[in-house]
């Protein structure tokens, strides 16, 4: 993907959303699409008239529905990022929950809540109330643009809905939107959020004093680590003091800014605004003072993806994977040994070896965090990890602490390997990995989609490729399916025989196509494989 010459460079006025436009045109544009929920929810703008009023209150609706028909009577946890369509769904939300009579739990003076918060909530209320399930909502598009929406679904397991529930809310809503709009029940904002049914909680303070289950905070104290956060602008900007306090951190918050245009972000790599944790562009603020810390990190919006940055320079998130599992499967001795670690089928290599290392099972999985929630929910997972900068583990005794990605844990999981080790984990992927397993050039290239081109890529049968060789190596495997699950990934997927890999599939949220490379032949063979494979695989269409 051709890199844009603004990329890393300060936002131009003319980059910047109207937020009154946007908000406006929540209100009164007409959808223009249908409810739609991809890998992590319905995402869409209300400027498009894919994320308006009428989107989120059929959804809310439909979602009431999905309770009612499952018996889900325990509180709905709520929650909302810092983007500027956030707030308005939130409201939208709040209105027909109460006036469907559902239990909602929001935070104390409408205070932004993380992904993974919503998730802990859920999971800590069910631990106890059996009888009474919990569940959850978050408003968030994560790392999306500041123009854009987002809306998630977490069911009484804490993690996303897979896609029989994603597939039954989003029919339910398209058919209220469609023929039955006077389905959805709603009470003016006001008496919603006054009602009987709505709670207030303080979010944040259960969440802190629970992060010692998880990440060893006493030796990052002992450490003494001067500590770096960017919160981005997102939704966990107000939990870094009380960690900081509660645990006795050296820890420094570099941006307090809440600004729902993005305006003190650089751009990412096309030019665009985009609060991508895992992205050298959108980090350049961070990076630039990596050297004034031992180690410093960024979370995006929802704070479920982590950004490390050690002094050398932001990790690539395959590289901190690696990392993270080589450090946990030694430094947890709580954790039964039959564990699994799930890892996404497009994640580096580096991982398989790394497992494979110490003798334990990978479970590899297509892209999408809800195939490891299961596993981590009943404990037959001890990590699972996606390649964009997303996981979650087991707490220090082997049972669960979230079934949804969590940048908290893993970007203070960074300090325990340093404050353990005496190594960043930039030093360790280096010094111990690449000396043990050798050393690929990991890269995503994103390209434009057609219908034509999803078509053909899920309808994929390995038998269309007729040749043997790929970039002159000899082709060990071609996969369409996941090897931990059996399930379909929506692409394809070539392994050659020196462990180089390819694979490409259509993005669940945004209009494009991904190519994954990693190449054990570096930056050269990982082009030469680009060039070759994507012919080969989309033929007159590429």
């Amino acid at each position: 993907m051709k890199i844009d010459d603004q990329a890393g460079k300060p936002v131009p006025k003319s980059k910047l959303i109207n937020v009154e436009r946007l908000v406006t045109a929540y209100y009164t544009l007409e959808p223009e699409g249908p409810v739609k929920f991809g890998t992590s929810g319905h995402r869409g703008s209300s400027l498009m008239g894919t994320f308006n009023e009428l989107h989120i209150s059929a959804t809310v609706q439909a979602i009431c529905d999905y309770r009612k028909s499952k018996k889900i009577t325990g509180p709905l946890f709520l929650g909302f990022d810092t983007h500027a369509l956030s707030e308005p769904a939130f409201r939208t939300s709040i209105e027909v929950f109460a006036a469907n009579h559902v239990e909602t739990v929001i935070h104390t003076n409408d205070e932004y809540t993380p992904t993974p918060v919503i998730s802990f909530l859920i999971l800590e209320h069910n631990k106890t109330n059996h009888g009474r399930l919990a569940d959850g909502v978050v408003i968030t598009p994560s790392h999306n643009p500041p123009q854009d929406g987002g809306f998630k679904y977490n069911p009484p397991h804490g993690g996303p809905a897979d896609i029989d529930v994603t597939g039954w809310v989003q029919q339910r809503a398209n058919e209220i939107i469609s023929k039955d709009i006077n389905a959805i029940k709603k009470k003016p904002y006001l008496k919603a959020y006054t009602s009987d049914t709505m709670h207030k909680q303080d979010f944040i303070r259960p969440f802190v004093k629970a992060l010692s289950d998880v990440v060893d905070m006493e030796s990052i104290k002992k450490a003494g680590l001067k500590i770096g956060v960017d919160p981005m602008g997102g939704a966990g900007i107000h939990y870094w003091g009380p960690i900081a306090e509660t645990y006795g951190l050296n820890l420094e918050l570099l941006n307090s800014n809440l600004d729902p245009k993005f305006e003190f972000m650089t751009l990412d790599m096309d030019g665009e605004i985009r609060m991508d944790c895992s992205s050298p562009y959108a980090m350049t603020g961070l990076i630039s003072m990596a050297d004034r810390f031992d180690i410093a990190w960024g979370n995006d919006p929802d704070f479920d993806r982590h950004g490390i940055v050690c002094p050398t320079g932001l990790m690539n998130p395959n590289h901190y994977l690696a990392v993270a599992i080589w450090y946990l499967l030694q430094n947890r001795p709580l954790w039964k040994g039959d564990l699994m670690i799930g890892k996404t089928i497009v994640s580096s290599s580096m991982i398989d070896k790394v497992v494979a290392g110490f003798g334990r099972r990978l479970y590899e999985v297509p892209v999408g965090f809800k195939w490891f929630v299961q596993g981590l929910l009943d404990g037959r997972l001890a990590f699972g990890g996606e390649e964009s900068a997303g996981a979650s583990f087991l707490r220090q005794n082997g049972s669960v602490w979230t079934t949804d990605k969590d940048g908290f844990a893993l970007t203070l999981l960074a300090a325990e390997i340093l404050a353990i080790t005496g190594k960043t984990p930039a030093e360790i992927y280096q010094d111990i990995l690449v000396s043990k397993y050798g050393e690929s050039y990991y890269a995503r290239a994103d390209r434009p989609v057609s219908e034509k081109q999803k078509k053909r890529l899920k309808s994929f049968h390995p038998e269309a490729i007729k040749t043997s060789r790929l970039a002159g190596l000899k082709i060990s495997a071609i996969l369409t399916s996941a090897p931990g699950n059996g399930e379909s990934f929506g692409g394809v997927k070539i392994i050659l025989e020196d462990g180089s890999w390819m694979a490409i599939r259509p993005s669940g949220t945004e209009p494009k196509m991904k190519v994954y490379i990693e190449s054990y032949g570096g930056e050269e063979m990982w082009n030469e494989i680009y060039q070759e494979a994507v012919s080969m695989i989309l033929g007159q269409d590429s």
